[in-house]
């Protein structure tokens, strides 16, 4: 409820400011991809700056803890059975195709997928000058437009490109909303482990960056610095090949979503037995559920989005996850996953930085 709490601060009777941001005429919201609360209190020495302004309570994303989904809520206030990208891989309703919501890999128009307008846009409506600046790449992307359309875009190709960007939009009207997107941490953490020396450095990277940002940045706006999901680093003894698990598939049709939430999509009637089997091999490795009573993580399931999500989902603890090695092989080369609904993963920071830090003469 971020964009919608910087609306109501901004004079939107339309929203409520339940985060309590502080009231200011302009905003600049950056993204840190995977920058979760927990990670960045335990590595507080290697971003000084961020870590200066963390406090008690985190922000908790939606189910499940990943980027396309974190967006899309973040976009749109809503949650993810409401928006409808309820993963980074979903089943196309009535086929045995998936959707990668960050490729955008089939011929599904976003605004159809998604089709409510996002708080940025209502934002404009009200005279609010709301924008986004981000990778050059990402215009008209597939998630862009589920999540952050029908504003202007500024595409940038370099950290100091988005610097100066941020600076001019904010600078260009009295009354804004500017948010910015850092995908680096993410993709060190990834490749390399969030308790890796490479991902501590490129969070020192980031935080000098953002120091940067906020002492350019004029008085009287405020900056806000969140993440979408967490982060863990998982041992190769904790990744359970599905495809290794004799009858362990029988009756699934599909599989999708990421290693740490599985979409297990089942023979029509079989959800049940599924479910059964998969709790008996995992245990207490992991929660199994079918699609009963999983408001508490989707939030309202509108009938368009219901298929969508799997018969069976597996949400994995602990050190493990759910790999397929003959239709995710991409995932077992990775060493920081998440997805899933621990508070790791799910716990995020959410940084407010006014005037009162230090700026630049």
């Amino acid at each position: 409820m971020l964009f919608p709490s910087i609306g109501s601060a901004l004079g939107m009777n339309v929203f409520d400011n339940v985060l309590g941001v502080p009231e200011a005429p302009r905003y600049v919201v950056l993204l840190v991809d995977g920058l979760g609360y927990d990670l960045l209190r335990e590595a507080g020495d290697a971003a000084p700056f961020l870590s200066s302004l963390l406090v008690d309570k985190p922000m908790t994303v939606g189910v499940p803890s990943t980027t396309a989904t974190s967006l899309t809520s973040l976009g749109t206030g809503l949650t993810a059975g409401q928006h409808g990208v309820v993963g980074y891989t979903s089943r196309v309703p009535g086929t045995t195709q998936r959707l990668n919501s960050l490729k955008w890999d089939q011929p599904i128009d976003p605004r159809d997928w998604q089709p409510h307008a996002t708080v940025l846009h209502t934002m404009t409506a009200a005279g609010i000058e709301a924008s986004v600046v981000n990778d050059a790449k990402f215009a008209g992307s597939g998630l862009t437009l589920c999540s952050q359309r029908d504003v202007p875009f500024y595409g940038v190709n370099s950290v100091w490109e988005r610097l100066e960007v941020i600076l001019d939009t904010v600078e260009a009207t009295p009354r804004s909303v500017v948010y910015a997107y850092e995908s680096r941490l993410d993709h060190t953490g990834h490749s390399k482990g969030c308790d890796s020396e490479e991902w501590r450095s490129m969070l020192t990277t980031i935080d000098n960056d953002l120091q940067h940002l906020r002492a350019e940045l004029p008085a009287d706006t405020v900056l806000i610095v969140t993440a979408d999901h967490g982060m863990i680093d998982l041992p190769r003894e904790g990744r359970f090949d599905a495809n290794e698990q004799h009858g362990l598939l029988d009756d699934v049709v599909l599989l999708a979503g990421e290693a740490r939430f599985r979409h297990l999509h089942t023979r029509a009637g079989a959800e049940a037995d599924v479910a059964a089997r998969w709790s008996e091999v995992l245990e207490d490795r992991a929660i199994v559920r079918t699609q009963a009573g999983i408001e508490d993580w989707f939030g309202p399931i509108t009938p368009e989005v219901r298929p969508r999500i799997g018969d069976v989902l597996v949400a994995s603890l602990g050190d493990f996850a759910v790999f397929s090695s003959k239709e995710f092989a991409i995932e077992l080369k990775m060493r920081g996953f998440h997805g899933s609904v621990t508070a790791a993963e799910m716990q995020v920071p959410l940084l407010i930085a006014h005037d009162s830090v230090s700026r630049r003469d």
